[in-house]
């Protein structure tokens, strides 16, 4: 639905070596790391640095999004970690809203006023504060039946954003979060939704959490220019080692089949989370 206004050894191929490092705009210190199949892993040691990296990150995609194809298109995550991300966002003068359209990379199947709903999530933080209104709000419609709401998403998205050669649309920027369990979006483990290759978006019933979502499949997140996966906490610490470090088992740790193919992938990393991954 569209708003218009308002004990494994590490399989790693190499070290993860740890250096300081210049972000996007030159203004954010943080430690990175760089491997050809994790991508960039960048730790924040404060909260607030965490957040202020995050939200330079994606001021600086939009701004190249602006300038060279004239919108950007961006896909949120909920959860409790990108809440104070959304925050100072509302606060980001160097982003066009109105060029800018948000979509939802996934979604529980609730109405939009339930305290679940990712939607609502970014309307309390961000969206209700912001001093223009975006170009294009499209919530996922968790309201609808599973596999309507999927399917009408996918009508949306393949409407307003731009497909490549493969006839997959690709997102300036995919934002996403990482479970304790390893899922990312609502591709859980274990899920029949892992291995679609098809649809861009998918309906699924997910036995852990005994409800329905709606979610992006990996063919819609691989396709994004740049994909920035945000982790916090240190109850999160050992699955991210096990993701970056230990061996390829996507069907095990979803997180793992994040991809993109002809994209940009960073981890951004408070300290909590990176306890285990740092020597």
């Amino acid at each position: 639905m569209t708003d218009s206004n308002p004990g494994t050894q590490p399989d790693l191929g190499g070290d993860l070596t740890w250096e300081r490092k210049d972000l996007d705009r030159g203004q954010i210190l943080g430690l990175s790391a760089a491997h050809p199949r994790s991508g960039s892993v960048i730790v924040q040691p404060d909260p607030s640095e965490f957040v202020l990296a995050a939200t330079g990150m994606v001021a600086a995609a939009s701004l190249i999004s602006v300038a060279q194809r004239g919108v950007f298109n961006m896909a949120l995550a909920g959860g409790s970690t990108p809440g104070p991300v959304y925050e100072l966002l509302a606060e980001e003068s160097d982003i066009d809203w109105q060029r800018s359209r948000i979509f939802w990379s996934d979604e529980r199947c609730v109405s939009p006023e339930n305290s679940d709903s990712n939607y609502r999530l970014v309307r309390e933080t961000l969206l209700d504060k912001l001093p223009q209104a975006p170009g294009l709000i499209a919530r996922m419609p968790g309201n609808l039946p599973p596999e309507r709401a999927a399917r009408d998403y996918e009508s949306t998205i393949r409407e307003y954003v731009r497909a490549d050669e493969t006839g997959i649309p690709r997102f300036d920027l995919i934002l996403l979060g990482m479970g304790n369990d390893g899922h990312t979006a609502s591709l859980f483990p274990g899920s029949q939704t892992l291995s679609e290759t098809d649809l861009l978006v998918a309906s699924d019933f997910v036995t852990q959490i005994d409800a329905n979502r709606l979610t992006f499949t990996y063919p819609l997140l691989n396709a994004g220019r740049h994909v920035l996966i945000l982790v916090s906490g240190a109850s999160k610490a050992p699955t991210l080692r096990s993701v970056l470090m230990g061996p390829h088992q996507p069907d095990v740790l979803p997180v793992q089949g994040v991809r993109p193919t002809d994209g940009q992938l960073r981890w951004l990393v408070d300290a909590d989370a990176a306890q285990c991954i740092q020597s």
